[in-house]
């Protein structure tokens, strides 16, 4: 499961509990996707920042294929045309990299994953 695995890899231990019962309900999940905008719970141990340079769709696709990433990956976003769906990783990337909408996207369960918000964007890496 990319979501569990998600959460457990990447948030703080403090919050994970919590965040795994949001995306469990599809009610309760309205509250986890609406904190993306401006997500302040990414264990710091795993987040590796991406050069200026490579903040673009194709960079980072590149950038993730080489840590590991398939064609494919899943998606929990602030975007609900990509919410809660399997997509071929390169689109993702392309309606998620500098539309500053809350987003995780998971490339290796708990292992790799991109993350954007309002403010950042970053790897996030085990």
């Amino acid at each position: 499961n990319h979501e569990e695995a998600t959460i457990k890899a990447f948030i703080i231990p403090v919050r994970q509990e919590r965040y795994l019962e949001f995306v469990k309900s599809p009610k309760k999940r309205a509250k986890f996707i609406a904190q993306l905008a401006h997500f302040k719970h990414l264990n710091p141990k795993f987040v590796v920042a991406i050069p200026g340079n490579q903040q673009n769709p194709t960079s980072l696709q590149k950038l993730l294929a080489g840590k590991g990433a398939g064609t494919t990956c899943w998606v929990i976003s602030e975007n609900t045309e990509l919410d809660g769906q399997e997509i071929d990783l390169q689109t993702a990337l392309e309606k998620t990299v500098g539309y500053q909408m809350g987003t995780f996207i998971s490339c290796v369960p708990g292992k790799l994953a991109y993350f954007e918000d309002e403010e950042d964007r970053y790897i996030l890496e085990r």
